[in-house]
């Protein structure tokens, strides 16, 4: 079983919009945060695309990531991910294409297969489309071509995006994706930040079916965890109010803003609600340094990741850049 000195520290960020401020400063705090996250030696940061979200300002992801590059010089910038159903591959191949033509060697493709929607809203974004069971397989391999180099006689080439072998990971929150990325080889990163059940299944899965590629000779996985770091447990479960508060809001079908913390948050939801957080929640870590870190090393020994990729739903853009330096703190002190 690897350390937590050995495993890959990375980011996944929504650009969170919160109660008191403009969705201008959540991307400009996105890009603070991808700034600070380089400084402090984090492998990546990903970007998540979602749509019809008061409350998340990354729907046009792909721009977002541009804004992220642009003002970045070493970290690893890309889609945590792109959900496939609202784009046509070609699109997808181009912009992407682009991105690592401008910024090589830094750009990353994280692809899903939900909506990151409703369906209403995805019939807004896609008209027409019909999503199937193997639609996604499909759209995967004709991405994957697109950034190879092209075949004799390939009538769509992406321009840009031929030739530049953009690293392609697949997400899942299911067995679905842990199969395929099993079957082509290529990196798997489970959303276990917000769909934590199947976290053990699928990555057993992906391991004992993984191929050999020309992306991968050997399985890589990452997992996603949300963190809520503070000097005392105490502080840190109050901070956490605001995250359950935004799930909370999810199961009621109020999504908005993010939420200043509470401290009555235990008044707020029934017994049912807070069963509900709880399992979204299952794999969180929320406590002082030492608490997150006895919990990160029970989560490598219990699914030897190669990656934690964090989410962080602090309200305070202060305090949530300083989750991230506790983070590369416990990291740095396992050695």
């Amino acid at each position: 079983m690897r350390s937590l000195e050995e495993t890959k520290f990375s980011i996944l960020e929504l650009a969170p919009v919160r109660e008191d401020k403009s969705i201008q400063d959540a991307l400009h705090h996105a890009l603070q945060l991808a700034q600070h996250a380089e400084k402090l030696g984090y492998e990546r940061i990903w970007v998540a695309e979602h749509h019809n979200m008061a409350g998340i300002a990354s729907s046009a992801t792909s721009v977002l990531i541009g804004y992220l590059l642009a003002n970045t010089s070493k970290i690893k910038v890309g889609s945590g991910g792109i959900m496939l159903p609202n784009h046509a591959p070609l699109v997808v191949a181009e912009q992407f294409g682009t991105l690592a033509t401008l910024y090589p060697e830094r750009t990353e493709l994280g692809l899903g297969r939900a909506p990151g929607t409703d369906q209403a809203t995805m019939r807004a974004l896609r008209r027409g489309h019909q999503e199937t069971e193997d639609q996604f397989p499909r759209d995967v391999a004709e991405i994957l071509q697109y950034f190879k180099d092209p075949m004799p006689n390939q009538r769509i080439v992406a321009t840009p995006g031929q030739s530049t072998h953009v690293p392609v990971w697949l997400l899942g929150s299911s067995l679905f994706s842990a199969q395929l990325a099993a079957q082509l080889g290529l990196p798997y990163s489970f959303a276990s930040h917000f769909a934590p059940r199947m976290l053990g299944q699928a990555i057993q899965l992906y391991r004992d079916n993984f191929t050999p590629s020309e992306y991968l000779d050997k399985p890589y996985v990452s997992m996603g965890v949300p963190t809520i770091i503070a000097e005392s447990d105490e502080e840190a479960e109050y901070l956490a109010s605001t995250p359950y508060l935004r799930i909370l809001s999810m199961i009621r079908g109020t999504r908005g803003k993010l939420q200043p913390p509470v401290s009555n948050i235990n008044e707020l939801w029934s017994p049912a609600e807070k069963q509900y957080v709880d399992s979204f929640y299952a794999v969180a870590q929320i406590g002082s340094p030492e608490t997150v870190k006895k919990g990160l090393n029970q989560l490598l020994t219990q699914f030897d990741v190669d990656e934690f990729i964090f989410t962080c739903d602090i309200y305070d853009t202060e305090k949530r850049l300083k989750n991230f330096d506790y983070l590369m703190e416990i990291k740095h002190q396992a050695a």
